[in-house]
């Protein structure tokens, strides 16, 4: 894995640029020396399982949590010292929807343009409702919306006072595939306009769709780049495996068998993935002597190399655990 995002060293190519993002709640670390660089106008995409620290580096970034370490620049603000001057300049969009349910669309829109003190702020309402397609539907009450709509709403309102930077957490969470589609064409036609967005999510489809990407997981950068590269670094050896019947109790035994790093099911078949040939294929050399299976060698895919990449990492709050554990035992 690459020290650096890119060769480019220059601090004007980047819109976020980070190092040493540390946090931690009760004693344990969930952010733990980050390095985060984002260049301007690129969607990056941040991938990590739950709990890995995604929402938490997002929320350290946009100056609603305070780190506990680390230095660098969001904006061209230094990103602890400044971080009221870089709010005005970030749209966040959370998880959950964060609007009010019992206000229209346009309702929802001008309590933000209030917020952020818009001068002329009927016409920056008129603006977020054309951008996003939601004028028809302006006095519909907020709760009454459909997922893919309140997620339009979500954007509008991260829009409205023109930032330079989007945060979004996990924001296709629970829509349905048109909807992410719309919000994802959406996304590059503001890259196009020269926004930057960080984009967490746990969409295979959705990475693919990012410029660069950063896999974080429990608090460690694992990988980072782009999709081809991430998948080249990982130099995984992958074979498929198919059946005429059901065959999932004969490849169970692979998940605990030396050098296999994933095993993961894509409709009929198969991915077992490895870093290192020789001890893959000699977990995968009972299997070839049964008939009815086709074992054939593949392309390494995102998933594999994230589903390899989470086997291998240590979970922080199980460390935390153990700890506890062996600390209660020693003192009886």
């Amino acid at each position: 894995m690459p020290t650096d995002v890119n060769a480019d060293s220059r601090t004007d190519a980047w819109a976020v640029d980070v190092r040493d993002l540390t946090k931690r709640y009760n004693g344990r670390t969930v952010v733990d020396h980050v390095a985060l660089q984002v260049k301007r106008g690129h969607i990056c995409g941040f991938l990590g399982p739950n709990g890995s620290g995604k929402t938490t580096t997002i929320r350290m970034l946009c100056g609603l949590l305070t780190p506990d370490g680390g230095e660098g620049r969001c904006l061209d603000l230094d990103f602890r010292r400044d971080a009221a001057a870089i709010k005005r300049q970030v749209g966040y969009m959370t998880q959950k929807f964060g609007l009010y349910e019992d206000l229209s669309i346009r309702e929802n829109l001008d309590f933000v343009a209030r917020l952020f003190e818009l001068p002329r702020r009927a016409e920056a309402v008129d603006r977020a409702l054309d951008r996003l397609g939601l004028v028809e539907r302006q006095q519909q009450l907020a709760g009454a919306l459909s997922g893919g709509w309140k997620q339009r709403l979500a954007l509008a309102a991260c829009l409205i006072h023109e930032p330079r930077l989007l945060l979004l957490d996990e924001p296709t969470a629970g829509v349905d595939p048109k909807a992410r589609r719309d919000f994802w064409d959406e996304i590059h036609r503001l890259a196009d306009e020269g926004i930057t967005t960080l984009v967490s999510t746990h969409y295979m489809d959705e990475a693919a769709r990012c410029h660069d990407l950063v896999y974080i997981a429990y608090g460690h950068v694992l990988a980072r780049g782009t999709e081809r590269e991430i998948i080249a670094q990982a130099g995984l050896t992958v074979w498929s495996i198919e059946g005429d019947e059901r065959f999932a109790a004969l490849v169970e035994p692979l998940k605990t068998a030396p050098g296999v790093l994933s095993v993961a099911a894509f409709g009929n078949t198969v991915h077992v993935a490895g870093s290192d040939p020789a001890p893959l294929e000699a977990a995968l050399a009972p299997l070839r002597r049964r008939p009815g299976l086709r074992i054939a060698p593949s392309e390494a895919t995102l998933e594999d190399v994230f589903i390899g990449l989470i086997g291998q990492a240590q979970d922080n709050f199980a460390n935390g655990a153990n700890a506890a554990k062996a600390a209660a035992a020693k003192a009886v």
